[in-house]
């Protein structure tokens, strides 16, 4: 617009003095606003910093405590020659055993698997789950075992006579090393983390390689015509698709209509433990479908961001289209290829119900070996806790959740390297 038509806007105030008068009141509205919006960006960074921090505090409260103990038979009564149990030698346990359960638990466990065979650990868990029968009587709360220890004393003393006070970390090296069991004292989420690594790992080969090449395809071979338009959209809507869709995918494509496949029978590779298809191999491609749209277009945006100029100066030396993309292009889109994968994976890390779907076992004692194994993973782990009426369960619940969280916070750590590692500026 020009000077003299914003002149006559106003009759009698010339132009500069009309814009004069104008631009302190536009530049203090304009600081208003933006003041309006950092308030509103710092209110959301508040709320979600409380959010985060109300959800550690509940999981760490739970996570540690008291818990009130009491044995049926106490460990000192099973002494031999005044050696403590905890002592004993293995074929001392094994005696000791025998005696104190019925001859036909006794065989049924020498049948699951002979005694020796059996370490003497295995042995001394068995006597403390069979013989001793620890029960956990009442547990509490981090904070009300600092703050209310005296209550606690009390209360135990008057309701919960024979049981004893112990502070207990429900994360500790044991969580780790065992597996599944139904006494909370003795269960473990080694299979449940064996399950997830089995799973992960499918999912990385069969999506990584996958996505990676859709993503060059459409970027640096596809036309613009309407077919390769329409595949683009899709992918973009399948990228917001429920994950339970894909739980119902893998069930209708991997777990029955391949299910001679999926359970390893088609190649003479059938694992006793497989069930019907509902296996590692089932569970980690269902889990690579879910994740496959997110790489392709993480790919697809690190891909674009090399710039133009970099294709061109290889092609104005003789390079092919291929040697381009392979020694140009792919170098440079790593960063953000491996960052872009990386947060995708950690999704499908923690992902429950897919897996619910394609047949994760809630209760499983024994580690997955092969792809056609039976599995189960820790999301599924810590469901079939949360839902249980024990509260002793729920702390164990809250302990595998540091433990997920951890090993999701190492894959992040992961994307943040490689992206480090392998960035490349351009000035």
């Amino acid at each position: 617009m020009r000077l003299s038509q914003v002149g006559h806007t106003r009759p009698g105030i010339p132009p500069r003095q009309l814009f004069a008068q104008d631009k302190p009141r536009d530049l203090h509205r304009r600081y208003q606003v933006g003041y309006l919006w950092q308030v509103i960006f710092l209110a959301s960074t508040i709320a979600g910093f409380i959010a985060l921090s109300a959800l550690l505090y509940n999981i760490i409260n739970q996570s540690f405590g008291y818990v009130a103990i009491q044995n049926e038979v106490e460990p000192g009564s099973l002494a031999a020659d005044g050696i403590a149990l905890v002592d004993l030698p293995k074929e001392t346990l094994v005696e000791v055993l025998q005696q104190n359960i019925s001859a036909g638990l006794f065989r049924r466990l020498e049948r699951d698997q002979p005694f020796n065979q059996r370490s003497r650990e295995d042995v001394y868990v068995l006597i403390i789950e069979r013989v001793v029968k620890p029960r956990i009587v009442k547990t509490w709360t981090l904070v009300d075992s600092i703050f209310h220890r005296r209550e606690i004393l009390a209360e135990l003393a008057e309701k919960q006579l024979g049981a004893r006070l112990q502070f207990r970390s429900w994360l500790h090296p044991r969580l780790l090393t065992s597996p599944q069991s139904s006494i909370p004292l003795q269960a473990g989420v080694r299979t449940a983390i064996l399950g997830s690594l089995w799973t992960i790992a499918i999912t990385v080969l069969f999506a990584f390689p996958l996505g990676v090449g859709a993503a060059i395809y459409l970027e640096e071979y596809a036309t613009d015509n309407l077919i390769n338009r329409l595949i683009q959209t899709n992918i973009s809507n399948l990228a917001g698709v429920p994950s339970i869709i894909y739980g119902i995918l893998g069930l209708a494509v991997f777990v029955r209509t391949l299910e001679p496949i999926m359970s390893g029978t088609f190649l003479g590779l059938s694992d006793p433990t497989s069930a019907n298809g509902r296996t590692i191999l089932s569970a980690g491609l269902t889990l690579g479908l879910l994740v496959l749209p997110l790489i392709i277009i993480n790919s697809q945006e690190a891909i674009r961001a090399v710039p133009q100029t970099l294709r061109q100066a290889s092609y104005g030396l003789g390079a092919t289209r291929w040697q381009t993309v392979w020694y140009h292009v792919l170098p440079n889109a790593i960063p953000g290829i491996l960052t872009g994968s990386i947060l995708s994976i950690s999704r499908a890390f923690g992902e429950t119900a897919p897996m619910v779907v394609v047949g994760a076992s809630t209760f499983i004692t024994f580690d997955p070996t092969t792809p056609f194994s039976k599995f189960t993973t820790l999301p599924i782990q810590i469901y079939q806790w949360t839902s249980r009426p024990q509260a002793e369960f729920r702390n164990l619940a809250a302990a595998t959740i540091i433990v997920l969280l951890i090993l999701l916070l190492s894959l992040n750590a992961w994307a943040i390297f490689f992206r480090n590692r392998f960035s490349r500026k351009f000035v």
